[in-house]
């Protein structure tokens, strides 16, 4: 089983097998978001995903995340994870793109009916965004990854309970 927090699901190994997964990574802080997406794809491929499985696209920043993910979902991937890093600044343009990133993450997920992970971060200094990249804050890439494979497992429990025929709520025949 792999963990990689006390309050993190415990999940089975090759519970990401035969999954497919893709990844919308941001360049804006990239040397912060490689270190995300680096332990995104370890713990992908530590629960089984293959390398055939994982497909990873880069976008200049964290609000070109959504975009990037929603072609994911119509390419039927199982989960999109959506990395990146915004640190606050000098004006309030942080606020504004952290809410449009989420908002766009958010709706993705509703819409598709897919895990969409928001795995941005959203700091308010360099140093803290550090911390959350396997410092002593956790690792955010890796519970990004832990947070999708848990996400289909859910929904895959949903759809065995037993019951009426299910009404379609408008996310396809997923």
């Amino acid at each position: 089983m792999v963990s990689s927090s006390s309050s993190a699901p415990i999940l089975p190994a090759g519970s990401a097998a035969g999954r497919r997964f893709g990844i919308v990574a941001s360049r804006y802080h990239e040397e912060l978001t490689r270190q995300l997406q680096a332990g995104a794809l370890a713990t992908l491929k530590n629960l089984g995903a293959s390398d055939e499985d994982i497909v990873s696209v880069w976008v200049p920043g964290s609000f070109e995340i959504p975009l990037a993910a929603r072609a994911f979902a119509h390419q039927q991937f199982d989960a999109v994870i959506c990395l990146g890093v915004i640190i606050k600044g000098e004006t309030t343009h942080d606020q504004y793109i952290a809410r449009e990133a989420a908002r766009g993450v958010s709706a993705l997920a509703q819409a598709a009916g897919i895990p969409v992970i928001f795995g941005v971060l959203t700091t308010q200094t360099l140093e803290q965004a550090r911390e959350r990249c396997g410092g002593a804050k956790g690792h955010k890439g890796i519970e990004a990854a832990e947070a999708a494979v848990s996400m289909l497992q859910v929904l895959d429990q949903i759809k065995k309970i037993p019951g009426k025929t299910p009404k379609s709520v408008g996310f396809g025949s997923r």
